[in-house]
């Protein structure tokens, strides 16, 4: 079973969102928080699979709450709901830790799929809202459209497992070289692609459709 807090303020939203969830066999609700700081309290009792995150809460805000989180430190993996298409903050909440974004509009079935892939260590944004958010990081230099990256069938390797969620560590392990070979590799990709960081390089490849059905790097 996949465990799930969900932390917004508004009663009736809590209560339909988990009648949604309710539907899905692998799914149980552990929690509702009707702010940030409950949330944060709740987050350490209940140790979640996922938070589904509200953006706009009253005491504290969603962005507050994974900025005094450490997610990259916790097993707990964030979903922003918001209902506002603001790139602004779907890029502080993605740098700040978020794994996907789904728009409070969306349908049914793609809040359940966006949990199941998150849960899985994927990252979870619609085609448009990846563009968008590509187009607002203004990744300079980076391949175009179609155009496949030189990299090397290691540093594929490791973009593989970047989109999957890995870190430096586990790619490591995974991959049977060290910790220090892995940010090395990592170094020379960003170079190469032109962008900046994990996120920036998990979202590029998303964006480009460097992977086919099953995973495979083309």
């Amino acid at each position: 079973m996949i465990k799930i807090l969900i932390a917004d303020d508004h009663v009736i939203f809590r209560d339909g969102l988990r009648k949604l969830l309710d539907s899905d066999d692998e799914l149980t609700v552990v929690g509702e928080a009707a702010g940030g700081a409950e949330c944060i309290k709740m987050l350490a009792k209940l140790k979640p699979d996922i938070l589904l995150l509200d953006l706009r809460m009253p005491d504290k805000s969603g962005l507050a709450v994974l900025e005094e989180v450490n997610f990259d430190t916790v097993s707990t993996r964030v979903i922003v709901l918001t209902a506002a298409e603001d790139n602004r903050e779907v890029m502080r909440a993605m740098r700040l830790g978020a794994r996907g974004v789904v728009l409070k509009q969306s349908a049914t079935e793609v809040l359940l799929k966006s949990i199941h892939r998150v849960f899985a260590g994927e990252i979870w944004l619609d085609n448009r809202m990846t563009a968008e958010v590509i187009n607002a990081f203004s990744v300079a230099g980076a391949a175009p459209r179609g155009e496949k990256p030189l990299l090397s069938d290691r540093e594929k390797e490791i973009v593989h497992l970047v989109v999957q969620g890995f870190r430096n560590k586990e790619i490591g392990v995974k991959l049977f070289i060290g910790e220090q070979t892995v940010k090395n590799h990592l170094h020379n990709i960003f170079d190469k692609l032109g962008v900046s960081d994990r996120l920036e390089l998990a979202l590029h490849a998303i964006h480009h459709r460097w992977f086919s059905t099953e995973d495979e790097l083309k």
